[in-house]
């Protein structure tokens, strides 16, 4: 996990000092643009157990792959809609798990970072919210982000859960 944290520290170093570099250009509002990335959940626990995506050699394996839309309607604030297929790797078989929707307002902020508290609603039948903080890094032709999400839920006569998930994306910018 140490690991993890000094390479998001190296490509927030790395991005920024470019950011920086990069005269800036005016938008203009409103904007739409979509995304399409992975997103890996490291850790989730509830009151009786912790289980980790890597545990017991990938027995028991879960990535998805949200894809989605922003309507940005200024340099600071915007709205997303997510979707969020989950893909589960258990012995003998794959499956397609669950289906995420995952609604959020975005607060778009300084040095290319966005907090979107995003609702949550599954197929599962569960349902929370999750807040997430996204870094975006700036290419030539598309944008790139990181993000990380603490997903929270409820229902479906399961324990409440809490977790982490650190996702990768490409965005495609106007």
């Amino acid at each position: 996990m140490k690991k993890l944290g000094v390479i998001l520290i190296l490509l927030y170093s790395i991005t920024d000092a470019k950011a920086q570099s990069e005269p800036a250009q005016k938008e203009t509002y409103p904007v739409i643009i979509g995304y399409f990335s992975f997103i890996l959940p490291m850790v989730t626990a509830n009151k009786s157990t912790t289980t980790t995506d890597f545990s017991n050699n990938f027995q028991n394996f879960a990535i998805g792959f949200p894809v989605g839309i922003n309507f940005l309607y200024s340099d600071k604030l915007g709205f997303s809609f997510e979707m969020i297929p989950t893909v589960k790797a258990v012995p003998g078989t794959t499956k397609m798990s669950n289906l995420l929707f995952d609604p959020g307002v975005m607060f778009r902020m300084k040095k290319n970072f966005i907090l979107i508290p995003r609702l949550a609603f599954e197929t599962s039948g569960r349902y929370g919210f999750t807040p997430v903080l996204t870094k975006v890094l700036k290419g030539k032709t598309f944008n790139y982000f990181i993000s990380t999400s603490v997903p929270v839920r409820f229902g479906n006569s399961e324990l409440t859960s809490i977790g982490a998930n650190l996702q990768f994306g490409i965005i495609f910018k106007k």
